[in-house]
Parts: structure tokens; sequence; C-alpha cells
């Protein structure tokens, strides 16, 4: 079948199985949809071949076990793999969520200063509207207060006025559309700048928030709903373990509790810490982040007190640049602000997917707890930390231990860390690798074990678990996600692409803590302080000597600054 008609074939199915789910009072995503239909494909039990071209009675089936899993509002695996598509749609590493969110800021602003750069302006009253729209560009740029509030469009006049007074509109007018833009962006920088330290000063300031502060309570206050909303992750997954462990042993004891379905739940809270760690993370990375721009604040404040005190006028040159940085630094206490508040809707938004925990009889759990011990993974890993493996047992496969191995916490393991051994011969059974037995090395990839005798077993034949560990994740499609298992299908390109063999929704690369995940925060370091300004192309020109008068204020709350042009004219030089 040619690509486009294939294509069009799984737009087809997806957008049945879509309506179908709404007229059974379903609403689902089309991109749930898409996943469920490769989850549906990829389980061999369901018997597609996905190297031929789809029958109509194949086609019937496909929307009929798709329609079953996704009306069955009972199932964890339904619940995990909304989840995955939830977190997948919904997440984005913190430097391209920052970039995006520039990016829609100035697609916003594309209208507004069009409007300006477009203008042709030539009576008083024209000349007068444009440089409302200036300041109101302004103040829609810097994000510091309402355009439509009449105390701070003064407050932002006033402070434009004094660096870029309406006179100066016709040589506004004859530059070239690049460099309006540019001029633009330099103003708002400078205004900001201004209105922060009139704020500081207490003399101006009107509807700008108080960022480091917020930041300082949110950011506490996220963290601590993270940390309790990881220790109920754990505190589910440490007790299914404990009686799935029992079920194992002995199969028939846990029969009232469905084995499979407890596995299911398993999977659904361990994917659960896997999203709350990587949410964690970029969370503290704010953190330390704004502790920094927080030092940084009071130092640009400081340094612009000392520039201005006692005197009159202050050269451009001096106290522009310190405005700039100031206004930058601001725009990033901004960026924070909206990644924290981000970050915290979905953390909010994801706990929706833990709904099918409740379904398991309290009592009956309760039960079976009594009769076992429910152990942590920091437990497990202390019970086997003495053991070691011996490397010179095994010829051709390298080992990796912490004394020994350079960077050693910062190996990508393989299946989030967990024991692949354990896994491939409880049928499913997820256990924590305890790295200081040794990481395998198999094929330049790295493997963990929960115990010697694990590891012993899965190096003598890897091959032998790493398949079953593939045929287990058909059967559960939300193990492809949860154990990093992509490698493994030949799915890696978005489904309207190409055909059912190819992935239907981009992965998310997801490691958890205890060697599952790379737990080093990112710090980005500040970005250098700079104006733009344009070059002249002569030489020999009179130093520009202009100064602000009236920036220490007065009696009246408002600072009106008054710019003074020093420079020498060309004839004296």
């Amino acid at each position: 079948m040619p690509p486009t008609q294939a294509e069009s074939v799984i737009k087809s199915i997806i957008r049945e199985i879509g309506q179908e789910c709404a007229a059974h009072g379903e609403v689902v995503s089309e991109t749930l949809v898409a996943f469920m239909v490769k989850a549906v494909v990829l389980d061999p039990s369901n018997g597609f071949n996905v190297d031929r071209t789809l029958t109509k009675s194949d086609v019937q089936k496909l929307v009929k076990l798709c329609m079953a899993r996704l009306l069955d509002t009972k199932n964890p695996s339904l619940d995990t793999i909304k989840m995955q598509v939830y977190f997948d749609i919904n997440y984005t590493s913190r430097e391209e969520f920052l970039q995006e969110h520039h990016r829609v800021l100035e697609s916003r602003l594309g209208s507004v200063c069009r409007e300006i750069t477009d203008n042709r302006a030539c009576a008083r009253e024209e000349l007068e509207s444009l440089y409302r729209k200036i300041v109101s560009y302004v103040l829609l740029r810097s994000g510091l207060g309402s355009p439509t509030d009449i105390k701070i469009v003064r407050e932002a006049t006033a402070a434009l006025q004094s660096v870029f007074p309406q006179a100066e509109l016709g040589t506004f007018l004859t530059l070239s559309k690049k460099d309006k833009e540019r001029q633009l962006k330099e103003l708002t920088m400078i205004v900001t700048g201004i209105r922060l330290f009139n704020r500081d000063c207490g003399k101006g300031g009107e509807g700008i928030d108080d960022l480091p502060a917020i930041l300082q309570e949110a950011i506490p206050a996220t963290t601590h709903h993270v940390d309790s909303q990881l220790q109920i992750a754990q505190n589910w997954a440490h007790r299914y373990t404990a009686i799935l462990e029992k079920a194992t042993d002995n199969p028939l004891v846990a029969i009232d509790l469905q084995p499979y379905k407890l596995k299911e739940a398993l999977y659904n809270v361990r994917q659960y810490e896997v999203f709350l760690q990587i949410i964690l993370s970029d969370i503290i990375t704010s953190a330390q982040e704004v502790e920094i721009m927080i030092k940084q604040l009071g130092a640009q404040l400081e340094q612009l007190k000392m520039t201005v005190k006692s005197k009159i006028a202050v050269p451009t040159s001096q106290v522009f640049p310190i405005f700039v940085a100031l206004a930058s630094l601001w725009n990033s206490f901004q960026d924070e602000t909206v990644l924290i508040s981000v970050l915290s809707n979905l953390i909010t938004h994801l706990e929706q997917f833990l709904g099918t925990h409740e379904l398991f009889p309290k009592k009956i759990l309760q039960d079976f707890l009594e009769e076992v011990t429910v152990k942590t993974d920091i437990c497990r890993i202390k019970e086997h930390l003495e053991e070691r493996v011996h490397s010179e047992d095994f010829q051709n496969l390298e080992w990796f231990f912490p004394e020994t191995t350079a960077n050693f916490d910062k190996l990508l393991i393989q299946y989030q860390g967990f024991c692949g051994y354990t896994f491939a011969t409880t049928d499913g059974l997820l256990l924590p690798g305890n790295p200081s037995i040794g990481i395998l090395k198999y094929k330049e990839k790295y493997y963990t074990f929960n115990s010697r005798n694990a590891a012993y077993s899965f190096a003598e034949n890897p091959e032998i678990y790493i398949d079953i560990i593939k045929e287990k994740a058909q059967k559960n499609a939300e193990l492809i996600q949860l154990l990093q298992l992509h490698r493994h299908f030949d799915i890696l390109i978005p489904y309207s692409q190409a055909n059912l063999r190819q992935k239907i929704t981009h992965s998310v690369q997801t490691d958890l803590s205890h060697m599952r995940r790379e737990n080093c925060s990112q710090v980005y370091p500040p970005k250098d302080v700079s104006t733009q300004t344009m070059r002249e192309g002569s030489t020999r020109v009179p130093r520009p000597q202009i100064y602000i008068a009236g920036l220490r204020g007065g009696k009246s709350k408002v600072t009106h600054g008054v710019k003074v042009n020093l420079t020498r004219s060309v004839n004296e030089t």
C-alpha cells in the first residue's frame, strides 16, 4: 500500500474509533487513539500482521479491540497509557519550553510592532497616536502592567519620555524596519529598567508584581507537593511489589487480587514516579536559578544606586547598560514564574490517572500486607549492598563498579534501572537494580540487577532475557515508554508518515532515580548583558555625552528624568 494510502487508512481508523468512543460518552484525543492502535497491533495475541495490507475484516477487528480497551475505565494499563500520552503532549524540556514561550510572546507582539514600524505619521495628532502605541508596545513587551491602566500608562510614558521624547519620532520614522524593531526592543529594556529601579526606590512600580517573593513562596510549595505525591506513589509501589513477590512464590494466594491487574497498577505508579522525578528535577533547577538571580538583582540595584548617587546628571553610557541588565534579569524572573506555574499545573493533571488504585479491595490488600514485609527501594538495595560481581568470572563481558569508574552515576541504565532478569523471570515484576553489585555493559548498553545471582544468570545469555522483556512489552504497550524500549521496535516515526509498524506518538526520554535518572541539574549561565547600538559609518566623530538629570528624584513619588545632550558639535572637533 502506498504511504499516502496507508496514512489515509490509519487516519480513517483513528477518526472512526474516536467517534465511536464519543457515542459511548467517552471523549478521547486523536493522539490517545493513535497510541492505542499501536498497542493493539503490537500485541501478538491479536494476530495482526503489520507487513501486509489491512483487510476490511482487519479494520473492523482493530476498531473493535481498540474500542474495548478505550472504554474499559477500570483498567490500570489504560490509565498509564493516558498518562504517558498526556505527559508526552504537555511536557517539554526546560530549554525547549523557554524557547517556545519566547516565540509565542514575539508572535503575539507582531501585529502591535507592525502598527508602529509601518506607520507613516506626519500630522501632530498622528505622531501623538504613534507615541501612545509605542508606550503600549513597551508595556506589552515588558509584561509590567496593563496598557489600559491609566496610572501604569502615565508611569511608563514618563520613563519613555526621559530617554525617547516625542520630538525624536521624526528620526525614528526615517529608520529601516529592522532598525525600528531593534530600537523598540532597546527602549523596552531601558524603560523596564527605569521602572524597576523606581519601584525599588519607592517612587513608582505601579502594577509590577514582586516576582522574587512570589517565586520564593511558590517553589517550596510546589516542591513539597511533588515530594508528597512521590511518597504516595512509592508507598503504593512498595506494597504492590511485596504482594506480587508473594504471589510469584504462591500463585494461588493472590488469585482474588488478579495479579496481572496488580502488575498493571504497579506499572502505573512507577510511571507516575518517573514523571514526578522529571518535574522535580526541573523545579530544583528553577530554585537554583532563582537563588542566583535574587543575588544578581540586589547587586544590580545597588550598582544603580551608587551610579546615580549625589549626581545631578548621569551619562547614559553608565546607566543604560545597567537598566538593560536589570530588565533582562526581570525577564528571567518572568520565565521562571511561568515555568513553575506550568509544572504545577502538569502535576495536578497527572493525578487524574491514578484512579484505578481504588479498585482493589482495601480489606483484601490489607490482609495480604499483614503477611508480607513491605520493603522500600532503598531497603532492597541495602540488602545486597555487600554483594559484588567478580569480573574475573566473565572473560568476554565488561563490568563497572563505583570505585573504579569515572562518572559512574552518569551511566544511562537500561529499563529505567530495574532488574531485567527479575522482570523476565517473574512475568513482569519490577525490582530496582543495585548498581553497587556491578553494572554490566552488553552491546554498548548498561544493565543493573537486584542481586548477584540475578546478574550472573542474566550475563550467561543476555539475549534470552532481552527478548522476553521485548515480548512482554508487546503485550503491555505502556512498558515501551516506562522501560524505554523504543529501540526494540521499528516504530520511530510519526504515524502520519507511514504504516502501522511505525510509531504513532513521539517518545520522551525519562530516567528515574537510583541510576534511573541523572539527577544533575541544568544550570544556565547568565546571558551576556549588552545593548544593541547602531554603528556609525564614519570616523573621528565626537563621543556622545548624553546625561539623564533627575534620576535621584525629588519629593514626588514618580521620578521624572530629563535627558541632556552635551555632545560637542562636529565643527568643534
